[in-house]
């Protein structure tokens, strides 16, 4: 498959879920909040994929997950009034989450509680993961992925908001209309930057 394909963004499906996952895990092996949760770089090679495919199938059910042809590049978003877990939601998800994390479910929560808290007040749509394959970074394809959520946040009327805790991809956002909104730690963890785009 060529790349001009491979830019075609489709949402994508549980057919897709083992490609995306293996490939958002590899995409965050070396990211500071993965590093904080996983200390140990082995471990978080084998619990990344478990990890990232329980935020596939919650964001499908309680958002949208956009994926490319090729499975380069992936983006899970949660709609507006479900940026945040429910409490309902980690009930049904706890044995699963303590499954994937291990004995790092404690810096889970911590993330979790961290973001939760600087999230906008307003109705947003959360990019909560963006992922490109480590081959094809640099292509356009990640680009790609988010564009398609953002259409979806701007057809509702609505900004979209993400977090990073990597300063580099600050201009990366910026050039598809983030802006910074706020600077922050996760307690004991990584410096996080948050981002807001107009809807």
């Amino acid at each position: 498959m060529g790349s001009a394909q491979s830019r075609v963004v489709r949402s994508a499906t549980r057919g897709d879920r083992d490609g995306v996952t293996r490939m958002l895990a590899a995409a965050f092996q070396d990211d500071p909040v993965m590093g904080f949760i996983f200390p140990d770089e082995a471990n978080r090679r084998a619990r990344l994929p478990r990890f990232f495919g329980l935020l596939y199938d919650g964001d499908g059910q309680h958002g949208a997950r956009f994926v490319t042809d090729g499975q380069e590049a992936a983006t899970l978003w949660r709609r507006p009034g479900s940026a945040h877990i429910s409490l309902r939601e980690k009930i049904v998800q706890a044995v699963p989450w303590l499954f994937a994390a291990g004995g790092a479910l404690g810096r889970v929560m911590v993330v979790g509680t961290a973001s939760d808290a600087q999230h906008p007040a307003e109705p947003h749509w959360y990019l909560h993961v963006a992922g490109c394959s480590p081959a094809h970074q640099g292509k356009g394809f990640g680009k790609a992925a988010i564009r398609a959520g953002l259409a979806r946040a701007r057809a509702d009327g609505v900004p979209a908001y993400l977090e990073t805790a990597n300063e580099n991809n600050l201009a990366f956002y910026q050039a598809l209309g983030f802006r910074v909104t706020g600077a922050w730690r996760i307690p004991g963890g990584p410096p996080m930057w948050s981002m807001l785009a107009a809807g």
